[in-house]
């Protein structure tokens, strides 16, 4: 798996690199459409990406992935046989959040550097922005992709300076992707309050 699949302009695309992307653009595209079977394809690419990301140094995109696999269990028994019923962030709690992330980062970002991590408070930010995100997202919460938007920039930047063109490549797609998941999942809410 770790063996080179393909080269791209002078990058080496492993296989787990290319079948962990293809399994995470899956799961990014069903959640998206707000199907319950987006689930599954979160847990298997964040196992795969875990991996991957562990090879790369990057110990907080590594951990992150074990996160994604919880709440993609979650997600599974949280939303129901039809899919996410998308809703709105309470004001106070949007606060909340941002605060968390932002004390959360300072806690981590040194610890990221003693372990001699390739990026410290840049990954420990993406850490709790994509935690956050994917909170949201178990929870039908249709910010959960306006957060998204913000995290995959981030990580477009993060993974081009380590050279991971391919997922670089991945998260542009992904941020395109969330800022389609912000216009499908609001409309849904939109249409879900006007009938009722």
């Amino acid at each position: 798996m770790l063996t080179t699949f393909f080269t791209a302009w002078g990058y080496d695309v492993s296989y787990l690199e290319f079948i962990a992307s293809i399994v995470s653009f899956i799961g990014v595209a069903l959640g998206i459409t707000g199907k319950r079977i987006t689930w599954p394809w979160w847990a298997a690419s964040s196992v795969l990406y875990g991996i991957f990301f562990l090879q790369y140094k990057l110990y907080a995109s590594a951990a992150l992935q074990i996160i994604f696999i919880a709440a993609a269990v979650i997600g599974w028994y949280g939303w129901g046989p039809t899919g996410a019923k998308p809703g709105p962030v309470k004001n106070s709690h949007r606060i909340y959040i941002l605060a968390a992330i932002f004390i959360a980062t300072l806690a981590l970002g040194p610890l990221l550097k003693y372990l001699g991590a390739a990026s410290t408070y840049v990954d420990a930010v993406l850490f709790f922005g994509s935690f956050a995100a994917q909170l949201l997202m178990v929870y039908q919460k249709y910010e959960t992709w306006v957060l998204w938007l913000v995290v995959d920039i981030g990580y477009v930047a993060l993974y081009a300076s380590q050279g991971l063109l391919f997922t670089t490549l991945l998260y542009v797609l992904f941020t395109a992707m969330a800022a389609l998941g912000w216009s499908r999942w609001y409309g849904a809410h939109r249409r879900a309050t006007r009938s009722l």
